[in-house]
């Protein structure tokens, strides 16, 4: 008699537990449903911009630094930390409008490709306080790179889009570089 009012007791239990669980997916689904009809009022809006990303590694302030050593000599494995001026102009002392936040690696055993995880992050004009995030390939020799724009937040929030890369200057005794990034954007 105990064990069949063990098994009773825990039925119930599992068939109560299931049964909050679907009314806790049910209310999920709601709010999810709620949340995009909220959406639809919003309306989206389209960005084009360039600025420069200026990545220093040399000198006594560099901007980006390596945190893990290459493996090999062509340098893949290499891992660089970054927080890079963005000016509107491709000189360094031109207007600063934000910074490069994020990381490098180089990527491919090949050629000089990088995978790129990065934020720029605005601070001035009407996007100031707002980012963009860009996570992509980087094959560095390339004329033009294109990488996805995965998200943003601020004004950039639901942000969707691309980023074309050209390299302007780039010192390869230092490893100095300026590269011009044209962002293609949508957002809400």
């Amino acid at each position: 008699m105990n064990t069949f009012l063990i098994l009773l007791t825990l039925s119930i239990s599992i068939l109560l537990h299931l049964a909050q669980c679907h009314i806790i997916d049910e209310h999920t689904n709601i709010d999810l449903v709620e949340l995009e009809l909220d959406q639809t009022v919003l309306k989206q809006k389209q960005s084009r911009f360039r600025v420069y990303w200026h990545d220093i590694q040399s000198g006594n302030h560099p901007s980006s630094m390596p945190i893990v050593k290459p493996v090999t000599k062509m340098g893949f494995g290499q891992v660089n930390m970054m927080d890079n001026p963005l000016t509107l102009g491709p000189k360094l002392s031109s207007k600063a409008v934000g910074k490069a936040q994020g990381f490098y690696g180089m990527a491919s055993q090949e050629e000089v490709g990088l995978l790129m995880a990065m934020n720029f992050f605005f601070i001035t004009g009407k996007y100031n306080g707002s980012s963009i995030t860009i996570l992509g390939r980087n094959a560095v020799f390339d004329h033009m790179r294109e990488m996805p724009v995965i998200g943003g937040s601020g004004l950039f929030r639901w942000a969707r889009g691309y980023v074309q890369a050209r390299t302007h200057d780039l010192d390869l005794k230092s490893g100095d570089a300026t590269v011009e990034y044209t962002i293609y954007v949508m957002h809400y």
